[in-house]
């Protein structure tokens, strides 16, 4: 499959909010795309962002991304790099891209001075944590909680 990854795009959000929500029906969440393309325009294109995001581009359409961020570790005392969201289409999968993703944002949280990097994803998603234990990620038995404000 013939691909790049770049930051994404303005013109790209109306593909990204389409991915996001086959993500969230991939992982068994709730997910309603009215309002999103302004949310994430909000916070991939401020001033400032305080959220990033990297797309697989094809030809002719986008096939992919990964979003992520940066937050402080007490235990660490330091920066560390957090991959929110990692998802390929199906006819995507099996080329490596998972990978490739994964390690532009290492290469990002290292030129950032990052310790590590953090990511989660269901326990039901086997597929995804053979394919983290294999390139060397460990995981952590932890229950994540969500409190609606």
């Amino acid at each position: 499959m013939k691909y790049s990854i770049r930051n994404c795009e303005v013109s790209d959000l109306p593909k990204l909010v389409i991915l996001c929500q086959k993500h969230a029906e991939y992982e068994k969440a709730d997910y309603s795309p009215e309002g999103k393309e302004e949310g994430l325009k909000k916070i991939l294109f401020a001033s400032e962002p305080n959220h990033f995001c990297l797309v697989v581009a094809t030809e002719n359409d986008i096939v992919g991304y990964a979003t992520y961020n940066f937050m402080h570790s007490t235990w660490d005392a330091a920066d560390i790099i957090h991959m929110d969201c990692l998802f390929l289409e199906e006819e995507a999968r099996n080329y490596g891209i998972g990978e490739v993703l994964i390690n532009k944002i290492k290469e990002i949280g290292k030129a950032k001075n990052c310790v590590n990097m953090q990511w989660r994803t269901p326990q039901f998603n086997e597929r995804a944590i053979k394919f983290y234990n294999r390139i060397g990620a460990r995981g952590k038995e932890k229950i994540c909680f969500f409190l609606d404000l």
